[in-house]
């Protein structure tokens, strides 16, 4: 049995090869297959959210067309001297009624009341008995009075004033809360206050003085022209299975007051309330809200938007919603297909790759010691040889990568010679600067020593003194820069002794000051007193923060702040540079202290500051942080063991 089981190759190589590749294969379409047609049902969603969203700006768009209408309407009849201001000049009531109520049927509004120039009403079309009354409460009348111009918005109408308006409208804006599923908690039974599109605008005699103003207004309480109107023109009246798709709701704060989404029984879903989730993203955050949500009877991807009044206060929501069932109908089509299309391809890879295990593996051998004597250093080793098929491929690759390595090290080669080479260059000029440093301290001192015996002189005039004092002084002032330079430059070996890092610190910024690079910089020191001592090499603890300042100018070309500090903490003692320039990319943060990593321009830099740096602190025991902001900033701080106290004064 065995030897006719190894007959047909159940032992061989090529058949194990086979039943991994497979598994391989089977794993590999399974897994595709669930995280496709996951990825499928999430980017359609994504799709139609995102039309969802568009809806919502062309259902935003037909709300502010019947907004403008109002104002459209309004602005016409303001116009100075019209025949609104000449009946309101002339008090004629009989004329103003007369005209008023033509203007309200060609206006198709609900509400068209004249009011005197300080918010007081004086006709109401609705109801011409009441008057009297202020509606500065009004956003839109109060505005239009404060800036003397046409204001529109959508407003709240409380209770009472509908009444005086009418018993229609106040019965229009009555709703009794009817209980819904995940709403927000309340103890309201009903709401009577109102929620309208409005507009008033100023009435100007003919000297454009404001007489009063005009003040028109559409309840949007069971109004449904404006729903309606979106789902024509946004939707296109579409329907699944005798639903519309396309659903349009304006909400009074979380209620239902005008929609097009139906009951099980066909009437329109007044009355119902938002859910807590939406109320609170929407209403009490202010944002935008799009996400599936069941509404009412059934799945909708929906997008909420609050509505303002005119002073900018949250007091309704525009909606719109696409059925979901259409579109998960297409999703699943499309997942179905997908899935068939997979399984087909598995099959036929099942079959190419049992045709392709026929063929002889050719020994690999040969690659396996190229890249072992790659590995030990022979980076002309390649792979020889004439190969076909997918081992030629790997031949040609794996000698391509040998080529590719190969480069690179010479690369890497001529760049660190030519970085060494700079840095020689750099330290040349260092000693030359240090040499020219020294040469003119020499005649510093003559000039010096020469100005004091000047000033000695008793015949001489107080004003020359002064002017002796000002060489004497700035002179001093130049030796101790050129003395700090040379105390700087000057080679010695590393010697550790006990330090007090703020004279340290206060050496260094000294020569950092005297720098011209600085000139547009503004240097802050905050020390901390007391500090323990430390035990370092004063000249490379210099380098450290000379070289730390430079970078911070260097990062702000166009000047800026460098704040210097020193601290303390339990065993440690530490400083930091900070400047306001540029910052550091993300990026590169891993890499600054990288040897001759740098971001400069060729001949800017060597790319060798950081690096030195962090060795010089690594040698003395000590952690160098960074922390930086693109375009805000970056921050080093360093920190070095400190002596116990006892012990730095006993070798002090």
């Amino acid at each position: 049995m065995a030897s006719g089981l190894r007959r047909l190759g159940f032992q061989t190589i090529r058949f194990r090869l086979m039943i991994g590749a497979v598994a391989v294969i089977l794993l590999a379409n399974t897994g595709l297959a669930v995280f496709s047609v996951t990825q499928l049902g999430d980017v359609l969603l994504d799709e139609v959210q995102t039309r969802v969203r568009l809806d919502l700006n062309a259902a935003r768009q037909v709300y502010d067309q019947f907004l403008e209408r109002i104002a459209q309407f309004l602005r016409g009849l303001s116009l100075p001297g019209g025949t609104l201001s000449r009946a309101l000049q002339q008090r004629d009531r009989a004329g103003l009624e007369q005209r008023l109520r033509i203007i309200a049927r060609e206006g198709e509004l609900d509400i068209l009341t004249v009011l005197d120039a300080e918010g007081r009403v004086l006709f109401r079309t609705a109801n011409p008995e009441a008057s009297g009354d202020d509606l500065r409460e009004l956003p839109v009348v109060r505005r239009a009075l404060a800036e003397q111009r046409l204001v529109s918005g959508t407003i709240i109408i409380h209770q009472a004033l509908l009444e005086r308006e009418g018993a229609k409208l106040a019965e229009r804006a009555y709703f009794d809360l009817l209980q819904t599923p995940q709403a927000r908690p309340t103890e309201r039974r009903f709401e009577a206050d109102g929620m309208a599109l409005a507009a008033a605008a100023p009435l100007r005699d003919e000297r454009g003085r404001i007489v009063g103003v005009i003040l028109g207004a559409n309840l949007l309480s069971r109004r449904f022209d404006i729903v309606d109107r979106v789902k024509d023109v946004v939707f296109q009246s579409q329907t699944y299975r005798g639903k519309d798709i396309g659903t349009a709701t304006i909400f009074r704060r979380d209620l239902r007051i005008s929609t097009n989404v139906r009951n099980q029984d066909g009437s329109r879903a007044i009355g119902t309330r938002l859910s807590a989730p939406v109320a609170e993203r929407v209403l009490d955050r202010g944002e935008i809200f799009a996400d599936r949500a069941f509404v009412v009877n059934d799945w909708y991807i929906t997008a909420y938007e609050p509505i303002r009044d005119p002073d900018g206060e949250v007091i309704g929501i525009l909606y719109v919603g696409l059925l979901e069932a259409p579109f998960a109908r297409v999703r699943a089509s499309a997942a179905g297909g997908f899935l068939a299309i997979v399984a087909a391809s598995t099959l036929l890879s099942l079959l190419l790759l049992f045709l392709l295990t026929r063929q002889v593996l050719k020994p690999i051998g040969r690659i396996l010691s190229m890249s072992h004597k790659v590995a030990a250093g022979d980076l002309s080793a390649r792979v020889s040889g004439r190969h076909s098929g997918e081992l030629g491929l790997l031949v040609r690759a794996v000698n391509a990568m040998a080529d590719a390595i190969a480069r690179r090290e010479a690369e890497l080669e001529r760049m660190t010679r030519a970085q060494i080479g700079q840095s020689e260059k750099l330290a040349s000029i260092g000693r030359l600067a240090a040499g020219i440093a020294h040469e003119i301290n020499n005649p510093l001192t003559g000039v010096l020593t020469f100005a004091h015996l000047l000033r000695e002189k008793l015949n001489m005039q107080e004003a020359d003194r002064g002017d002796l004092d000002v060489i004497i002084r700035e002179t001093t002032r130049v030796r101790e820069i050129v003395r700090g330079l040379l105390d700087f430059a000057r080679e010695s070996p590393s010697r550790q002794e006990i330090l007090d890092l703020n004279e340290v610190i206060r050496a260094t910024m000294k020569l950092v000051r005297s720098q011209k690079e600085f000139a547009r910089v503004l240097i802050e020191e905050s020390l901390a007193d007391g500090l323990p001592l430390i035990r370092g090499d004063r000249n490379q603890l210099q380098q450290v923060l000379l070289n730390l300042s430079l970078n911070a100018c260097e990062a702000m070309p166009q000047g800026g702040t460098l704040t210097v500090k020193s601290f303390a903490g339990e065993t440690r003692v530490g400083f930091s540079v900070a400047d306001t320039g540029c910052g550091i990319r993300p990026e590169h943060m891993e890499k600054i202290f990288e040897p001759f990593f740098t971001t400069k321009p060729i001949g800017k830099g060597t790319g060798l500051g950081l690096s030195v740096s962090y060795g010089i602190v690594q040698q003395h025991r000590g952690t160098i942080e960074v922390q930086s902001e693109p375009d805000r900033g970056t921050l080093f701080t360093v920190w070095l063991p400190g002596i116990p106290a006892g012990e730095g004064a006993e070798r002090a």
